[in-house]
């Protein structure tokens, strides 16, 4: 078996599995800044896009366009966790890395504002 800890299976690793993402998300709620602001924008804008949208498809994509925002920087901030582990010296490869997991937390931000822009305006 290549990793030890892909043997588990059934309710163990629902339990597992369970308890690493609770850890991944405190861990970015005290670790990283944007996660935290994010947070705090998700806090406001997740009531109010279940609020402001009048069908079920509105509310889903005025909500789900916010969470996916707090899924990319989770993934950005693995991605310069990870860079940063393997070394922390200048190098082209780790700063690619960087900007393109940057870059798609931009455009789920830019994502956000055309998805509610389109959904309010109609």
């Amino acid at each position: 078996m290549e990793n030890s800890h892909k043997g588990r299976t059934g309710l163990r690793r629902l339990i597992n599995a369970t308890r690493y993402s609770l850890s991944g998300l405190a861990a970015a709620l005290r670790h990283e800044d944007a996660f935290r602001q994010e947070v705090m924008l998700a806090a406001i804008l997740v009531p109010a896009g279940a609020l402001l949208g009048t069908t079920g498809l509105e509310r889903a994509l005025l909500v789900g366009s916010v969470l996916l925002v707090l899924v990319i920087e989770l993934l950005n901030s693995a991605i310069e966790a990870a860079v940063d582990r393997v070394s922390l010296d200048d190098h082209h490869l780790a700063k690619r890395a960087k900007d393109l997991g940057s870059a798609a937390v931009m455009l789920s931000l830019l994502n956000v504002a055309v998805v509610w822009l389109l959904v309010l305006a109609a």
